[in-house]
């Protein structure tokens, strides 16, 4: 393991090797290994101190790291033993904490810097943080309610309680004959809804007609929704991508979706499933609730919403118009760890008929699992609603963030993302250099530079983005943005929403991408 030290070199993280300076880790003698210290109150009590001081050092340092490293393929493997320690070393817990100063921070993308702006958000919040550790020292497994009884019906609790937030319909919520529960990833909702349509359509039509069930989705729609049809045993190719548009705000077309079904009716197959999405991952775009429901509805297709990004902002009033037609939904799904404090992980799922979702996932109880309590009472077992057995307890962390922040907190961080991701479209729109490539609808910008006429107009845009995306994303200290190639358009995408991100943050991005389009445009013009 490296030597103990009281800083690190970012190991190319950044272009001019800056070193940040974290004060000691505190350290002492641990105690040896045996049953006793194992849940040793006082040592857990002397370790959590160490721990909550290096992660409140690191959020208080956030600013100084490089938000995407620098390093290549093997380079911490290349740095630690090849073999686990047959023996703790001495004081074994200080110097892992260390280690992870100095060799694996450099290493890593930092998340949760303000000047993150690649992806959706992976929100984070005091609370959120020590949710997860009250969570994981409880260490419940709520897989039955008798497993776990106050787990299971907080649980059944928090997600009203978010519905409610999120001005869902009724009819999804337990309090309206639906019901709730929290997974790990969409994918896993995605896959957990499908396979419940898949089990009900096949009771109507017979399992031997697997081969003909087919499912639908737009080319904007995220790749984890073919990975869990696939993985639901549907075939390759009875995934239909509908092709989407710039001058529809690349959003599903009803039409389109009616041509489809129809197709595949018409050559024996059986449309099943429906992904629609509000929130794409490229451009945010929204999908027309209401009107694609009456489609499928007419073929007897279940609907599912992925709502995962764009989710958090319904807590929002003047966001509720972007599921206008949602009470006529399957199911529904978002990640409240993308944008609503929650940290990772917390996916919430709803869905209007919970006997369906138990149906195809049910197992039957052994006599261990069984509880005379819970006999004559309809209890939920959430074990029964998703594909795992064991789960966490995830319901107390998003209790918590719910508790303490309140709904007109979440409102407020939210409204305050989607404050400065307007603030940067302006900027965007006032340099004639530049240009929006698609609506803004939540806290993305999706914009590119324009490339002059003289230098090869449209024939050189992509790369002449594509290069500029290289540059800003290199700057010291500087923003991290990432790109989408929607339509033929490669474009840069700005994501506000990291809970540290100020305004001086998004104007200090604008400049970085101002001043790096300005080099490139200079270089050109010198080329040609």
């Amino acid at each position: 393991m490296a030597p103990p030290s009281h800083s690190y070199t970012n190991n190319g993280a950044s272009q001019n090797n800056s070193v940040v300076v974290l004060p000691p880790v505190q350290t002492g003698t641990a105690p040896p290994l045996d049953s006793h210290h194992l849940l040793d109150p006082e040592e857990l009590r002397r370790q959590g101190y160490q721990v909550i001081d290096f992660i409140a050092d690191y959020y208080g340092r956030m600013g100084d790291y490089s938000v995407h490293p620098s390093v290549r393929p093997g380079f911490l493997r290349h740095q630690l033993p090849a073999d686990a320690p047959s023996r703790p070393e001495h004081d074994a817990f200080g110097a892992a904490l260390q280690d992870v100063r100095d060799l694996i921070l450099p290493g890593l993308t930092h998340w949760q810097s303000p000047h993150h702006f690649a992806h959706f958000p992976a929100s984070s919040s005091t609370v959120g943080v020590l949710g997860e550790a009250l969570t994981a020292g409880i260490n419940v497994v709520p897989f039955t309610w008798a497993a776990s009884p106050a787990a299971t019906e907080l649980e059944m609790v928090v997600v009203d309680w978010l519905g409610k937030a999120l001005h869902l319909p009724d009819s999804l919520m337990f309090c309206g004959g639906g019901g709730g529960t929290l997974l790990g990833t969409t994918c896993e909702a995605i896959l957990c809804a499908l396979v419940a349509a898949r089990d009900r359509k096949l009771a109507d039509i017979g399992s031997r007609r697997i081969g003909d069930l087919v499912v639908y989705c737009s080319d904007q729609t995220h790749f984890a929704f073919r990975k869990a049809a696939h993985i639901a045993g549907i075939h390759r190719d009875n995934c239909r991508e509908i092709p989407t548009c710039r001058d529809h705000m690349f959003a599903l077309s009803p039409a389109e979706l009616h041509a489809a079904m129809q197709a595949d009716v018409d050559a024996g197959l059986v449309p099943l499933f429906l992904c629609a999405t509000v929130g794409t991952t490229q451009t945010t775009a929204v999908d027309p609730i209401r009107e694609l429901c009456t489609v499928a509805a007419a073929h007897g297709a279940w609907v599912h919403v992925d709502a995962a990004y764009a989710g958090s902002a319904l807590v929002c009033p003047e966001f509720r118009h972007v599921i206008d037609g949602a009470e006529a939904v399957d199911s529904f799904s978002m990640n409240a760890h993308k944008w609503l404090l929650a940290n990772n992980d917390c996916c919430a799922l709803w869905v209007k008929k919970p006997s369906l979702l138990v149906a195809a996932l049910g197992t039957e109880q052994e006599y261990i699992l069984k509880d005379a309590a819970a006999e004559g009472h309809d209890v939920v077992d959430y074990k029964d609603w998703s594909v795992t057995l064991t789960r966490r307890f995830r319901a107390l962390k998003l209790w918590l963030v719910l508790r303490c922040y309140g709904v007109e907190g979440l409102r407020a961080h939210i409204r305050a993302h989607v404050r400065m991701a307007a603030s940067f479209e302006s900027m965007v729109k006032d340099d004639a250099r530049f240009e929006l490539t698609a609506t803004r609808q939540f806290a993305l910008v999706c914009f590119r530079l324009r490339s002059p006429q003289k230098l090869g107009g449209e024939k050189v845009a992509n790369e002449l983005n594509r290069r500029l995306l290289e540059e800003v994303n290199a700057t010291d200290s500087g923003p991290y943005m990432s790109s989408a190639k929607v339509g033929g358009i490669y474009m840069l995408r700005c994501a506000v929403g990291s809970t540290l991100t100020e305004e001086r943050h998004v104007r200090e991005a604008w400049k970085v991408a101002q001043d790096r389009a300005a080099s490139l445009l200079r270089e050109m013009e010198s080329t040609y």
